[in-house]
């Protein structure tokens, strides 16, 4: 198959998981561009925050326009983000390559069982605590700038358990706080997108892009446990996978 069709391919199914479940499509985005495409993991975590930055983007507009966006507490939580997401890109290049793997790989890990054990939240109707969202939201930014994810498979979690949001708000207010989170990362990234594979990352964001309308409708029929417990399995598969390639 042809790079075009796999970056085509690889950037509708990141799309359709951002959109229908608010996270989890840079999981996928960092390993595609590693294992699919070529790119190195440094460069991988780059372009992955260009797309992600893109595709959340979109879909954070489809779920606003229904009216499931948290602004106060989404804002709250992101804006906490913005200078770890900063400080920990400005770090990412100096990470050796199998070690940036690894961490990745664990991070998957740990997100799949958190995903595997993660039931909705209650009725959004608890007071927000500012320390707890931005002491989450400070990590989350951390984790996003070091890894070049989104952070919504650690956002959404921490949106309804630490905050208080049921599952479909969560869900949309943490596409907010990974557009805010990648793109203070990205901003701290700046000067090494200049060897980047553009005619690469290009479709690829393009494919999400739609993907995640697509996503969104999908949300809307099918129930979030199930698609969540089936994303949750490939991404599982996908860390053990990253894991035992590193220690090779």
């Amino acid at each position: 198959m042809s790079t075009l069709l796999l970056a085509l391919a690889a950037g509708a199914v990141i799309g359709l998981a951002l959109g229908a479940l608010g996270g989890g499509g840079s999981v996928l985005a960092v390993p595609a561009l590693i294992y699919l495409l070529g790119f190195t993991p440094a460069a991988a975590t780059t372009a992955s925050l260009v797309i992600v930055t893109a595709t959340s983007a979109t879909a954070l507009y489809a779920h606003a326009r229904d009216g499931n966006v948290h602004w106060a507490t989404g804002s709250l939580f992101a804006m906490a983000g913005i200078v770890p997401a900063m400080l920990a890109g400005t770090l990412a290049g100096q990470v050796p390559a199998a070690l940036l793997t690894c961490a990745f790989a664990v991070i998957a890990l740990l997100a799949a069982l958190r995903m595997l054990r993660r039931r909705d939240g209650i009725d959004g109707d608890r007071p927000v605590r500012p320390g707890r969202a931005a002491a989450a939201g400070a990590g989350l930014g951390a984790v996003t700038g070091l890894l070049g994810v989104g952070g919504g498979f650690l956002a959404v979690p921490a949106l309804t358990s630490v905050l208080g949001l049921r599952m479909r708000a969560a869900v949309a207010t943490s596409l907010l706080v990974i557009t805010v989170n990648s793109l203070a990362a990205l901003a701290a990234r700046a000067g090494t997108a200049d060897g980047l594979r553009w005619a690469v990352i290009g479709p690829f964001a393009g494919a999400a892009v739609l993907g995640a309308w697509d996503g969104k409708r999908l949300a809307a029929k099918v129930s979030g446990g199930l698609l969540q417990r089936i994303f949750a399995v490939a991404l599982l598969a996908l860390a053990v996978f990253m894991l035992v390639d590193s220690a090779l």
